[in-house]
């Protein structure tokens, strides 16, 4: 597929503008290059031969606004993404977090929601699930009501049971869900101890107390103030000794709150020290 070049950089700072005007949704510290990429995308996508016509229609059909923010969000994720990680959350994490009374997790940029129900099924394995809640987050409200119905497709439920496995999962798979033509359906109790809300990470505040937030692989299209007003979100919200797990690429290195922290392990994970 052709990448088209329709927006230009002027082109692009302008619309991001208008955006956070109208609808109050500050891209303005995504990374340009990412943000660049996905616009033309989507023009492409819908068909706009000029940055003009892109910009028009978000100014006049505010209905579109959903439809472009799922498009410049990144809403890559699949179920146990990275097994290893998920072994240690499963033997070393959730040991620690099941001392606790009560755990709250923070799933941050949830997207369709694959790894909130990766995190419940490791909760009913370990026998934590009816004492956690799982908050889910995301920008985008669209993938947040797929996320809801815990539907994925069928064909990727191979991927997803190697991995489970992989992460040290010894139940059948296809256990947690039932096929219905094309589609899978995860069993609605795994979703009774979710809770799924829209929360902008740009903008909006801490709302609550957490043992362990996730949020991997979302800060990568951030620059680096925007980083930094992310983690230290995440700082507000963490509770002393919990901890905060990042993506492959992302680190607490070089950041305002590293000193708050100690790396735990080469998966990404770090612990609230102070």
């Amino acid at each position: 597929m052709m990448e088209l070049d329709i927006v230009k950089n002027d082109d692009m700072e302008m619309l991001l503008k208008d955006i956070s005007h109208l609808y109050g949704y500050d891209f303005t510290q995504y990374s340009k290059a990412s943000l660049k990429r996905r616009l033309n995308r989507i023009c492409m996508l819908d068909k706009f031969t000029s940055f003009a016509e892109l910009r028009y229609r978000l100014i006049h059909d505010s209905t579109y606004l959903s439809r472009f923010i799922e498009e410049i969000t990144v809403n890559v994720t699949e179920m146990f993404r990275d097994p290893h990680f998920y072994a240690t959350l499963r033997h070393h994490i959730l040991p620690l977090l099941g001392t606790y009374p009560f755990i709250r997790i923070w799933v941050a940029g949830c997207s369709t929601g694959e790894e909130a129900y990766s995190l419940a099924i490791l909760l009913k394995e370990t026998n934590l699930f009816d004492k956690t809640l799982i908050y889910a987050t995301d920008i985008n409200p669209s993938v947040l009501e797929k996320a809801s119905k815990g539907i994925f497709p069928l064909n990727h439920m191979k991927q997803y049971s190697r991995n489970y496995i992989l992460s040290g999962g010894k139940n059948d798979f296809s256990s947690y869900y039932v096929s219905m033509y094309d589609v899978a359906k995860f069993h609605s109790n795994l979703s009774s101890r979710m809770i799924f809300s829209t929360h902008n990470l740009v903008s909006d505040s801490s709302f609550n107390e957490f043992q362990l937030i996730l949020c991997r692989n979302v800060l990568i299209y951030f620059d680096k103030d925007l980083q930094n007003k992310v983690f230290k979100l995440f700082d507000d919200s963490l509770q002393p000794l919990g901890f905060l797990a990042l993506g492959a690429k992302e680190t607490l290195r070089f950041s305002n709150v590293e000193h708050h922290y100690k790396q735990w392990n080469e998966d990404r994970i770090w612990k609230k020290i102070s």
